[in-house]
Order: structure tokens, then C-alpha cells, then sequence
């Protein structure tokens, strides 16, 4: 097994917020992977090194500051309720919509799902940005979300 219920995710509270409905159907596709899982997934495209973006340094592609090239504010689009992600992270990214996404938080702690569910989500996700990562499957771009409400646009080296 590989995933374990939304509501067993320890912080599924972010996705049942009154002020942010999320739908049933985008709720069974937002997928929290068991701790084993996500260490994989982790240690594959995040860090060998490292549990926790926290601890990032020179070793690993995401501590490396040639690895951003732009930063955004994620924090007042979030604040005044926009529904969509800020534009430059969108044309950042530029994945599809059925684009599956990995949403790294920690190595225990990863949340796949679907970039068109992230996007109708993603103030949702954002109550978890804490340097988390956002991870296209197959896809070199990368966003990383800190908790100032800056998103840090980068590229993560091809595997």
C-alpha cells in the first residue's frame, strides 16, 4: 500500500477548513503517501541526505541557490483569496493539467495528486508551506513554498 486516507493524514485538517471547501472529488484524488513511500519518493528527487527542507544545504540540487533563478509572493495572492496560483508561478511551471504532483513537505511526508487538483487547492496546500516542495512527475521545474510567503521558482537537475 501506498497512500493512506486523506483522513488519516495528520494534517488533514488544511482540507477540511470551513473557508476553504474542498470537493469530494478533488479530496480522493489529494493522496498522502505512507511514511515508507514517501521516503522513496524523497530520497529519489528531493535528498538522500537530508529529512527536511529545515536542513537543505550545498549537497543536495534543492539547497543550492543556483537552482532558483526567480522568487514570487504566494503569501498575497493567498491573503486576498485569489483562486488561482500568481501567474508567474503558473508560467513557471507550465505542466499540464493531468500532470501528477508530488507536494514534499518532508521524507514522511509527501501528498500526491494531480497539478489541476493543486491549482483549485492550492491555498489548501499553502497552510503546509514550510519550504515545501511541489514536484512535477517527470518534469524538471520546481516550486518551493516558504512559510515568509515567498515561492522560490527552480529547475531540479534531470535524472
Amino acid at each position: 500500500m501506498n497512500y493512506i486516507s486523506l483522513d488519516d493524514h495528520k494534517k488533514a485538517w488544511v482540507f477540511r477548513h470551513k473557508d476553504l471547501p474542498v470537493s469530494d472529488e478533488d479530496a480522493a484524488r489529494i493522496k498522502p503517501m505512507t511514511s515508507e513511500r514517501a521516503a522513496v519518493l524523497w530520497s529519489t528527487m528531493v535528498s538522500r541526505e537530508f529529512d527536511h527542507p529545515d536542513f537543505f544545504d550545498k549537497t543536495d540540487w534543492c539547497g543550492k541557490e543556483e537552482s532558483f533563478s526567480d522568487e514570487v509572493n504566494w503569501e498575497e495572492a493567498w491573503e486576498n483569496g485569489d483562486e488561482s496560483l500568481p501567474q508567474a508561478i503558473l508560467a513557471h511551471l507550465d505542466w499540464q493539467a493531468n500532470t501528477t504532483v508530488y507536494f514534499c513537505m518532508a521524507r514522511d511526508n509527501v501528498i500526491e495528486t494531480t497539478f489541476d487538483v493543486f491549482k483549485r487547492n492550492w491555498q489548501n496546500f499553502m497552510f503546509l508551506a514550510d519550504g515545501s516542495l511541489l514536484i512535477g512527475k517527470k518534469r524538471n521545474t520546481v516550486v518551493q513554498f516558504l512559510e515568509s510567503g515567498i515561492a522560490k521558482l527552480g529547475e531540479k537537475p534531470s535524472a
